[in-house]
């Protein structure tokens, strides 16, 4: 750099944007202290830092923490049409009961960072991970929801049952907010019970409810039942699992059975389960997906390509596997999916 008489002079409106800028941005001195000490308007010296990141003297650098996945979320969101991905950080060996924990820690701190307090929440009744949510939430010191709805049947064994109804119940007073319990089972002998169940005024008010809801909180099952689902009385028959598995189920939520490329099952058991309707379910703007683990990669990635859930909380070795995979022409694997 050239010194002394030949150095071109330094234009004036660059020097005050620097000094403005080091003044704000590294002493910390507020804009009116900054107008004042050089004898401007305050509203010249927010223009003049403004200025100052559009010229590139002020640039901002995110420093990312350690267990932050921004990017791997980001190239989530941009595939799959997320409105959020939250991945989370668990070691490769852990089992599902410490991915179950992970997982609910991490949904529990997204719900206090992002709930308003006016939402009208669903809540799927049959999920370990949830439970994990609720074990791991604190209660919020201002009210985090107006009401907590049940979106699938639960009656069953008493002692899941009682464990379902903590769920929604537990879930509800967290937030300070109505619990709404589905009085009927997840699944019935046949669709003339569901629809006479259906007319009922009890079961009347809950879909009201479910047709007013803008946000819910849903597992991911797969066809082959969690201990909590396969203990409850609500859990596919063994008949129904192999008719599903052959029409190429993958995964459900609330009961609604999908394929890998999303598309909903339909049939008997459909007709026969006590649910949240699929057209409701779609219409929530805001359907947070909390799943992870090697057994729930396939059910979470048809959840992903039929748009069941738009905020997907999973955790990093899954989000790993579903970002990097591509598809050949014909929108199958062109490689093995790998834990």
């Amino acid at each position: 750099m050239a010194h002394g008489r030949n150095a071109a002079p330094v234009d004036g409106q660059v020097r005050l944007l620097t000094k403005v800028s080091r003044m704000y941005h590294e002493r910390g001195i507020r804009q009116a202290d900054i107008a004042t000490a050089l004898n401007i308007s305050q509203a010249k010296v927010s223009r003049l830092l403004k200025r100052a990141v559009t010229q590139g003297i002020v640039r901002t650098t995110v420093m990312v923490s350690p267990g932050v996945y921004s990017d791997l979320e980001e190239r989530l969101e941009a595939k799959f049409g997320l409105l959020e991905a939250v991945v989370v950080d668990i070691e490769s060996d852990d089992d599902e009961r410490a991915v179950h924990s992970a997982l609910g820690a991490a949904a529990g701190s997204y719900l206090e960072a992002t709930l308003g307090g006016g939402d009208r929440i669903g809540i799927s009744s049959w999920s370990q991970t949830l439970l994990a949510l609720v074990d791991r939430m604190r209660p919020f010191n201002v009210g985090g929801a107006t009401q907590v709805v049940q979106l699938l049947g639960g009656i069953g064994t008493p002692e899941v049952q009682n464990m379902a109804q903590r769920l929604v119940g537990e879930f509800a007073r967290m937030l300070g907010a109505e619990p709404v319990y589905v009085p009927a089972p997840g699944v019935v002998a046949d669709q003339a019970i569901r629809d006479s169940l259906l007319q009922e005024a009890a079961l009347t008010e809950v879909a009201r409810r479910w047709s007013e809801l803008t946000m819910a909180i849903v597992g991911i099952g797969s066809i082959e039942p969690s201990n909590l689902l396969a203990e409850s009385g609500n859990a596919f028959s063994p008949e129904d699992r192999e008719r599903l598995l052959a029409e190429g189920a993958v995964g459900d939520i609330c009961h609604h059975v999908f394929t890998a490329d999303g598309t909903a099952v339909t049939g008997d058991l459909a007709a026969r389960t006590i649910s949240i309707p699929v057209e409701n379910f779609l219409a929530i703007p805001r359907r947070i997906g909390i799943a992870g683990g090697l057994r729930k990669r396939e059910p979470i990635r048809g959840a992903l390509a039929g748009g069941w859930v738009n905020v997907l909380i999973t955790d990093i070795h899954t989000a790993e596997v579903l970002a990097g995979e591509e598809t050949d022409g014909a929108g199958t694997e062109s490689r093995e999916l790998t834990a």
